[in-house]
């Protein structure tokens, strides 16, 4: 009796741990908006209250900063946090709203994505669901806008979630409605309470659907995640760096009395700058000749000639790694630039994406008044392998 006492035990925990294994994280989602007067914003508000209503889903509201600093927002609006471009790579799903500028986005929203190069060449943003929600003064080019803002999340390989005939069966056809089958939107325009309850009520229906979709591939990636086995799963860094389309250079030599790296106690100490095709990529001094997109260009192929020294350190076997130790990027900056972690997030999301788990690393960034053969970064790097 006992025995048998024993064994269903023992069968209840192990059946308790796969449970805990497989159960789902909550799932996050982003409300990221433009608003000015405030009409995209309440768009927003029923956004995130579907998201919220899908069970275990939270959603976070935000908004792009504006290009004229000076402009004059609805006071709600301003109080929202702003973004920033890195983060949109911590959320499972984003909802991305904004009025329509001439059958098209806003200029501020377009910007914001133009500092996006980063996260397109490491592929941050693939297999992320997204939905855009609009707001139109006349109604018109509000259906051009959506699929204008679409060409953008599909050249970042994003899930996008239409709204089909969702909830249209519910319309109030007595009062004029901004509706797509693309994306909710609000005719601005209109006379009446704007927006109309209906176009709430569709936003609210396109919020959930995101919802939907975020946490079913949260999910399925959770459950492939899940070791079937006690052995630890090995991944192989050549096929990380070949399913992303990552090209490492040729090594670049020493141009002096020096080494490309030196290896004590285990740690492989390496220095690199922006050289290319025997060129340094975009030179100069940053927030003067050279442009953040430049910049964080240049610090991407600067991490990658450090992954490029660090293989010849691994004797050609980069999953001889154990951990990104540190990482401290210096910027060619004038004196009253600041935005030094942003380029060189460009570096961190490379290493964190070809080493994974071994790549979260410790980092600083430092301002310089110059840089060795006018480079606009060089990064310093602190590696642990076998």
């Amino acid at each position: 009796m006992k025995k048998q006492l024993l064994v269903l035990l023992i069968a209840i925990f192990i059946g308790f741990g796969a449970h805990a294994q497989t159960k789902s994280s909550e799932t996050n989602v982003l409300v990221l908006i433009y608003s000015q007067n405030g009409g995209t914003y309440k768009m927003a508000k029923a956004i995130a209250e579907g998201i919220q209503e899908y069970p275990n889903t939270k959603a976070t509201l935000k908004r792009v900063p504006s290009i004229n600093t000076k402009e004059k927002l609805n006071a709600e609006v301003e109080k929202l946090p702003v973004a920033t471009i890195e983060e949109l790579a911590n959320y499972d799903g984003i909802a991305f709203g904004s009025p329509v500028h001439f059958a098209n986005i806003s200029a501020d929203m377009n910007y914001f994505f133009s500092q996006s190069i980063p996260l397109w060449t490491s592929r941050t943003l693939e297999g992320k669901p997204a939905t855009v929600f609009m707001s139109a003064g006349s109604g018109a080019g509000k259906e051009a806008a959506i699929l204008s803002f679409w060409n953008i999340l599909a050249s970042h390989g994003m899930v996008i979630v239409p709204t089909g005939i969702r909830g249209t069966a519910t319309l109030d056809k007595t009062v004029p409605q901004g509706n797509t089958p693309f994306g909710a939107t609000s005719l601005a325009g209109s006379t009446g309470t704007r927006p109309s309850q209906s176009e709430l009520n569709l936003a609210k229906e396109q919020g959930k659907a995101l919802a939907r979709v975020a946490s079913g591939l949260k999910n399925t990636e959770n459950i492939k995640s899940v070791k079937t086995t006690s052995a630890e799963t090995k991944s192989d860094i050549n096929k990380t760096l070949k399913d992303n389309n990552i090209v490492l250079p040729e090594a670049p030599k020493p141009v002096g009395n020096y080494v490309p790296f030196t290896i004590s106690d285990h740690k492989v100490y390496i220095n690199q700058v922006a050289l290319k095709d025997g060129k340094i990529l975009n030179p100069g001094k940053v927030g003067a000749t050279v442009t953040e997109d430049q910049a964080k260009e240049a610090t991407y192929q600067t991490m990658l000639n450090v992954i490029a020294v660090l293989k010849e350190a691994c004797g050609g076997d980069l999953n001889k790694v154990k951990q990104c130790v540190q990482l401290t990027g210096y910027f060619n900056t004038t004196p009253e630039y600041t935005q030094h972690a942003g380029l060189m997030n460009s570096a961190s999301n490379l290493t964190a994406l070809v080493f994974g788990e071994k790549g979260k690393h410790a980092r600083a960034t430092i301002g310089a008044a110059s840089l060795p053969i006018n480079s606009a970064v060089e990064i310093q790097a602190i590696f642990e392998i076998e």
